[in-house]
């Protein structure tokens, strides 16, 4: 990556980052697991039928607290950060005035889309990693670590689980770079960043919806939404890939052909603002 381009990204990050939008919405994502934590904690404190096999696990090792608030986000919460960012890539710099002046830098459309997405890419990580860190500092002291349990019963040591986890993260982040890429093709269409950002959250939801669908089972597989939930075969001994490595290649799917859309959308664009 070339100096004006370095120059540019982190600029960009700091822009994205320093939004008190976007920081009110990390805000909200940290929240979700210390909520979780302490329901539970609250929760199992007192008579009552037990928690789902997943939630359950929590009281057993504060390692799953993260990984039961990526569960709970992934569907809704978690999109809405990506689409909202997404959304504003191109979108925002068209609507306030700037998109002109970017392309001035120099730098070509292409790397300047590259850029869009990478700074797409890295907000997604910082939203996973916040919730996962955030998970892990409040699940650790209120219910202990240790040899962590499976959910298939085996138990496996400290330094394995903090490896599923990471592997866990990283998956989720792809899922989301996948909607990211897709937002980022949205908001080459529009110079309203909100309408770009409504995009990706109703193609989040109506994906979700349509696969819970009996009889749209055929499509299920190829719904952007489909394998994101596969990332608990990570806590199975032995892991089951197949299910990880198809959402994989969807993802990847999705990237591809969503930049490369949003590509060939933004070079014969006669960009005015």
């Amino acid at each position: 990556m070339s100096a004006g381009s370095s120059r540019l990204l982190r600029s960009e990050l700091t822009l994205v980052l320093g939004r008190r939008r976007n920081q009110v919405g990390m805000l909200v994502l940290a929240a979700v697991p210390i909520v979780l934590a302490i329901s539970i904690k609250v929760a199992a404190s007192a008579p009552g039928p037990e928690a789902p096999n997943f939630l359950g696990s929590v009281t057993q090792n504060g390692l799953f607290v993260p990984l039961a608030a990526l569960g709970m986000e992934l569907p809704f919460f978690l999109p809405l950060a990506i689409g909202l960012v997404a959304g504003d890539s191109v979108a925002g710099e068209a609507n306030i005035g700037t998109l002109r002046y970017l392309l001035t830098v120099p730098v070509s459309r292409t790397r300047l889309l590259v850029l869009k997405f990478t700074m797409i890419v890295i907000a997604a990580a910082v939203a996973a990693l916040l919730i996962v860190v955030v998970g892990a500092a409040i699940g650790i002291p209120l219910f202990g670590t240790g040899r962590m349990t499976l959910l298939s019963g085996t138990q496996i040591g400290m330094g394995d689980a903090v490896l599923r986890i990471l592997i866990v993260t990283a998956y989720v982040v792809l899922c989301l770079a996948s909607l990211g890429a897709i937002g980022l093709f949205l908001s080459t269409l529009t110079e309203q960043p909100i309408g770009a950002a409504i995009g990706v959250i109703a193609i989040d939801v109506i994906s979700l919806i349509l696969d819970q669908i009996p009889q749209l089972d055929w499509l299920g597989p190829y719904l952007p939404t489909h394998h994101w939930t596969a990332f608990i075969e990570v806590f199975r001994d032995p892991i089951n890939w197949d299910p990880l490595v198809d959402g994989v290649f969807v993802a990847l799917t999705y990237i591809v052909v969503a930049w490369l859309a949003a590509w060939a959308r933004f070079s014969s664009k006669d960009v005015t603002s």
